[in-house]
């Protein structure tokens, strides 16, 4: 059956072939994190892409709060490329030698060109971990303040102070004990419920204010202030339910952190075309799922949402692996999807992925289980939701 396959060359052009034209939002997805084969796979495809199609903003799977970080550096060489690495990413991510040389690369292009020609960095993600979430501090406070220099101060629903006085000490917000504790959080206490509803009051009036803002201050300015709004109210909105006790938090918790993502999504689309990279799980056009302590949990991912809203201007790339030894994912099965690409005789490369549904037809490969929880597996009834997949072979134990 490995015949019928038609491998590609891992190169934008290949990927650009199995599209009907160039998506305002292109999605580079991964099925494990961290591994720096995948991420120089990326950084060589996002060259590529940015060099031929013109793509001019660069996402990843990171704190669109700190992103900004990233950003500034990358097109006005603000701050050191070592304090940016530390300080412009979450999840550890600016420990990556990959992202580094993502960075400096990026920063590299901007030397010396017109700021409309320059690539932008973003990051998508909401100011959360695994362990827990952000202060809502920052974002709503920036928003208070960009509304405060601009507008006449008896349209802001409360000052500065109010805000400040509500919100407390930060780590009130921050205690890692709340993933496994609901009782500790604050997030339905009297004070967050006071904060959701300024937070709602300051969006809504930023949105009343449109015509003035955009013009009275640049369009970065304007972005940046949207980026903080939306961030203030999905950041008291998960906040709300870390302190849920209901069998639907944890489900509620992945599809706020997802909707987070769609709307930073969304707004990248409107600035141009944009190339994501991040989790399958977070990209893919169908139901994503996942196993926790609590039990399964199922949500719509950003690139579901962001599809529904799109079509054709969305695109999704799913990156598949055969094995990583180093995590005890050995040769995949024959009989799953992943062991069928194994068996073709490239290290890596660029397959049609509706088409390879279509070969496969009724004969629906079983599903692969990895040994490891770090890696998803695709998804066999699921190919056709894919606009490509990109295949590696095998993957090297990390740079030291």
């Amino acid at each position: 059956m490995a015949t019928d396959i038609t491998a590609r060359a891992v190169e934008a052009a290949a990927i650009m072939s199995l599209l009907p034209a160039r998506p305002r939002l292109l999605a580079l997805g991964e099925p494990t994190h961290g591994e720096d084969t995948l991420l120089d796979l990326r950084n060589d495809l996002v060259r590529q892409l940015v060099e031929q199609e013109g793509y001019r903003t660069i996402a990843i799977e990171s704190d669109c709060m700190k992103g900004l970080v990233v950003d500034g550096y990358v097109t006005s060489g603000t701050g050191t490329l070592d304090v940016v690495m530390e300080h412009g990413f979450s999840h550890g991510w600016g420990a990556s030698a990959a992202n580094r040389e993502l960075v400096r690369w990026m920063r590299a292009h901007n030397d010396g060109r017109a700021a409309s020609e320059q690539l932008r960095f973003a990051g998508v993600d909401g100011p959360l971990e695994i362990t827990g979430a952000a202060s809502p501090r920052q974002a709503l406070t920036e928003l208070h303040a960009y509304l405060s220099a601009r507008v006449n101060a008896n349209l802001l629903p409360c000052t500065a102070e109010t805000l400040d006085h509500l919100l407390g000490t930060d780590d009130r917000w921050t205690d890692p004990a709340v993933m496994m504790d609901p009782a500790r959080s604050v997030g339905q206490s009297a004070e967050a419920g006071r904060l959701r509803l300024l937070a709602d009051d300051l969006v809504a009036l930023f949105d009343e204010q449109t015509p003035h803002l955009i013009t009275a201050t640049s369009r970065d300015d304007w972005d940046r202030a949207r980026l903080y709004g939306r961030t203030a109210t999905g950041m008291l909105r998960y906040h709300y339910w870390m302190a849920d006790t209901s069998p639907a938090r944890m489900t509620r918790l992945v599809g706020v952190r997802d909707q987070m993502m769609a709307h930073n999504l969304l707004a990248l689309a409107e600035r141009g075309p944009a190339l994501i990279h991040a989790h399958n799980s977070h990209l893919q056009r169908v139901k994503s799922s996942m196993q926790l302590w609590e039990g399964p949990v199922e949500w719509w991912s950003a690139g579901a949402l962001v599809s529904a809203r799109l079509g054709e201007e969305y695109a999704f790339v799913a990156t598949a692996l055969g094995t990583i030894r180093h995590q005890g994912v050995d040769a995949p099965p024959p009989d799953t999807v992943e062991g069928l690409l194994y068996t073709l005789p490239q290290d890596r490369c660029v397959i049609d992925a509706p088409r390879l549904a279509t070969v496969l037809g009724d004969r629906c490969p079983a599903p692969r289980v990895s040994p490891w929880f770090g890696y998803a597996p695709l998804d066999p009834a699921h190919l056709a939701d894919s606009d490509a997949i990109v295949f590696v072979k095998d993957v090297p134990q990390n740079r030291c």
